[in-house]
């Protein structure tokens, strides 16, 4: 496909080399030179510097022929105008901005972006991705992520193995008769900074991060055994209460009906509004870096503290005094620059939040075409765990997983068949209507379109 790019900040160069990657032609305008100039000496793209609501810079970005452009600006509101332009002037089919500002996600201005108005296809908005993100996590203790697929029958478990692991060195095959009722499908690990997949005579290794296709029914007993039997938290204190805090905490009182939370906000006008927007959840205005705040927010009596300020640095302190004065608290920080995910073992914090990975994946799934719904990004975007269903003209109908054909770089996870979850075998066939969730080497999606037979943008 054709697909334009505007923004080439960190959210923006990354979509930019990932599609790349899967061979799609990629445009990208921003107006730092700076930016520009990066990502000519490193992308093989068309880079335009210029402002992406000029009509000439779209025109000479070839617009007229792009499939799909993707606003992933800093601003709001040139995201909106680009998708606006890139319709009423040159027709995209398919627009995608990123909007951060809440208001505009009101339900009751939805009717803000339709054809007649706004005609942009898909908001995606990092704050909301990055809450449900951080919910996923915490309804899984042990896993370092937790993602749905196959209407939440399915999850991908990120688990990172330790030295009292019961798993480590037992081959994966043996896995299977220890557990046999265990609906489980060990993909593959990342392995000192490669991918590996994992075969049933291969074995986890101490610090892996294994990546597991369960059904989501037998969740509980899968982290048991990974050696992981702590409980969900149900005390926690986040500190910040922007939108991220803000939409975590409201999930959290409409999901976990025993949830305690405990919110410290700084601005003594935002503290007055979440404390009005939020049911049961405590607002206490006060500084997260002060331990009297931290004392009056009793943090002894607290299981989780997430970090969650503007301030990377002022995140990675909370959770360095959180571990200081309280021991045995889980920690999780957000953070913005990526050096900083490398003080995660060194600051002793259990959980380091890149928001960028959360909204690449976001835009990736609505970039695949037709039946594929749902994509995970894996190291950096190397590789994606994907949601795709088996229609009428798939080449993959009655044949079994070893007749497939289907490349080395591609493993069958799970498949959802009624309401029937299936752990595959070599022998499986695929049935037409089949949901199938598999991993695979991000250059191999439009290999992967082709088997599936997905036609439509």
């Amino acid at each position: 496909m054709n697909i334009i790019i505007c923004g080439a900040g960190r959210v923006g160069y990354t979509i930019a080399k990932l599609l790349t990657e899967q061979d799609h032609s990629i445009t990208i305008i921003d107006q730092s030179s700076e930016d520009i100039q990066k990502i000519n000496e490193t992308l093989d793209v068309k880079a335009i510097v210029g402002k992406a609501t000029s009509p000439n810079i779209l025109d000479k970005a070839n617009t007229k022929d792009a499939d799909m452009i993707i606003a992933v600006t800093k601003n709001d509101e040139i995201n909106m105008l680009i998708c606006q332009i890139a319709y009423s002037i040159f027709k995209v089919p398919k627009k995608i901005a990123r909007i951060r500002s809440q208001e505009y996600l009101n339900p009751k201005f939805s009717l803000l972006f339709s054809k007649d108005n706004l005609p942009i296809d898909f908001i995606i908005s990092p704050e909301l991705e990055i809450a449900k993100s951080i919910q996923r996590k915490l309804e899984a203790p042990g896993a370092l992520d937790n993602i749905p697929f196959a209407e939440n029958k399915i999850r991908l478990l990120e688990i990172f193995i330790e030295e009292n692991c019961p798993l480590i060195n037992v081959k994966l095959n043996q896995i299977t008769k220890k557990y046999p009722n265990l609906n489980a499908n060990i993909l593959g690990a990342i392995r000192e900074d490669q991918f590996v997949f994992l075969k049933k005579n291969d074995v986890l290794k101490k610090n892996d991060k294994a990546y597991v296709i369960i059904n989501t029914a037998h969740m509980q007993d899968t982290l048991n055994a990974f050696g992981h039997n702590e409980k969900i938290s149900t005390k926690l204190l986040i500190i910040g209460g922007g939108n991220i805090g803000f939409n975590l905490a409201k999930n959290l009182e409409n999901s976990i009906e025993s949830i305690r939370i405990k919110i410290i906000e700084k601005n003594k006008e935002r503290a007055e509004q979440i404390a009005n927007d939020l049911n049961n959840s405590l607002v206490i205005n006060g500084n997260g870096l002060d331990e009297n705040i931290l004392e009056e927010a009793n943090l002894e009596d607290v299981e989780t503290v997430i970090a969650l300020t503007n301030d990377d640095e002022d995140n990675l302190m909370v959770s360095v005094m959180v571990e200081k004065f309280s021991k045995n608290k889980r920690t999780m920080a957000l953070i913005n620059k990526p050096n900083y995910s490398l003080l995660k073992s060194s600051l002793r914090i259990d959980d380091l939040i890149d928001p960028r990975m959360d909204t690449v994946s976001t835009i990736l799934k609505h970039v695949h075409k037709g039946s594929i719904e749902t994509a995970y990004t894996i190291l950096n975007g190397a590789y994606e765990v994907i949601e795709a269903d088996i229609i009428e003209t798939s080449e993959l109908i009655n044949k079994e997983i070893k007749n497939s054909n289907l490349p080395d770089t591609i493993r069958i996870g799970a498949i959802l068949r009624k309401d029937q979850i299936l752990i595959p075998r070599s022998t499986t066939k695929f049935e037409k209507n089949d949901t199938v969730v598999f991993l695979c080497k991000s250059d191999q999606i439009a290999l992967v379109e082709n088997i599936f037979r997905i036609s439509s943008i």
